[in-house]
């Protein structure tokens, strides 16, 4: 007498869950950060920024001012950069070499103060 050896199925094993659904929503997410993100336009000069201790706050535009002195905001330079920076935002960031001197500083914020720039905020390096 042969005996016939009966194979059972193996036993299923528990599905797993989709990880496809979540992959997508990732790359979803991944994708709308990337597109609501705002990229910020890279420095006319090479500044030194000076350093200091406090709160972070971003203005709604920045004005550029180099070592020697050289005014940028946006595309435009010098005279017409100063105008068009105060009169275009209520809150105006200023980014100034930390070698400028500080007479300079002062003669540009006068001016600024005239053209009717009402808040400056000074970027610094965090101390």
């Amino acid at each position: 007498m042969t005996s016939l050896l009966s194979l059972s199925p193996r036993p299923r094993r528990a599905s797993r869950e989709p990880v496809v659904p979540m992959i997508n929503v990732v790359f979803l997410l991944l994708i709308f950060f990337l597109m609501t993100a705002q990229i910020v336009p890279p420095a006319p000069f090479d500044l030194t920024l000076p350093t200091a201790d406090g709160d972070e706050d971003a203005g709604d535009a920045t004005l550029y001012i180099s070592a020697d002195g050289d005014i940028a905001f946006e595309a435009l330079r010098g005279d017409t950069a100063l105008v068009q920076a105060a009169a275009r935002t209520d809150t105006l960031r200023l980014s100034a070499d930390a070698a400028l001197n500080a007479q300079t500083l002062a003669r540009l914020l006068g001016e600024l103060a005239a053209l009717g720039a009402t808040k400056v905020e000074l970027v610094t390096e965090g101390g």
